[in-house]
């Protein structure tokens, strides 16, 4: 019996002055770095999940992995993640690029859900990672409370879905604060390049955050 084709994960990227909310911990050079490293902590895991994946770019850009194509597409993120489902037979996982947290474990659990739709949230109402076994019935709506869009959409196309529950997939990088998360419990290139650049935990009024060492 010939082993299943892997799960198609196409990851959105935005390698030009990506993560402006950190601009407080690091510049523009920094900040481009920072999101290829954690760009490389998700396909690490993809790959080892089992998946297949393919970059969605503005601009033309190389993850630097011969197995990893990318498709450029100047589009608004919704047209261009839709023009692609709409293109796709079989199921896809679309996820985002700031979850260097992520691990095999938690992607092989996603795609092994029985729903038509498997979702992640983000904190504050986003969509983190999407599963979707029939992607031409499904549309993608992310910005604002893209979670509950999601929802909707499903209900409305008469798709089931299911709410995956998972720590490590839930926790976006965006604010300075969410640093932290990598600190304590990355193990990839996104927490090795904090630590290369000065960025350490720091303890104030009882709260743990970090700083960037003076010499830096």
């Amino acid at each position: 019996m010939s082993a299943p084709s892997p799960v198609h994960a196409i990851i959105p990227f935005r390698p030009v002055n990506p993560k402006t909310r950190l601009s407080t911990v690091m510049d523009q050079e920094e900040r481009e770095a920072f999101a290829r490293a954690m760009l490389g902590d998700v396909i690490s895991a993809l790959k080892d999940a089992g998946c297949a994946p393919c970059l969605l770019s503005t601009v033309p850009f190389s993850s630097g992995d011969d197995d990893v194509a990318t498709q450029i597409d100047t589009r608004d993120l919704n047209e261009a993640l839709n023009a692609y489902l709409s293109r796709q037979q079989t199921p896809v996982l679309v996820i985002m690029s700031d979850l260097p947290l992520v691990t095999p474990d938690a992607i092989r659990r996603l795609v092994s859900c029985s729903a038509d739709v498997g979702i992640v949230p983000g904190r504050g109402g986003g969509t983190n990672v999407l599963y979707i076994r029939k992607p031409q019935e499904f549309r993608v709506d992310y910005y604002g409370a893209s979670f509950c869009d999601h929802v909707r959409i499903a209900e409305d196309a008469g798709l089931s879905y299911e709410v995956i529950d998972s720590f490590f997939m839930s926790t976006d990088i965006d604010e300075k604060e969410d640093l932290v998360e990598i600190l304590i419990h990355g193990q990839g290139r996104s927490r090795r390049f904090l630590q290369e650049i000065g960025i350490c935990l720091s303890l104030e009024q009882g709260r743990v955050g970090v700083q960037r060492s003076a010499h830096e």
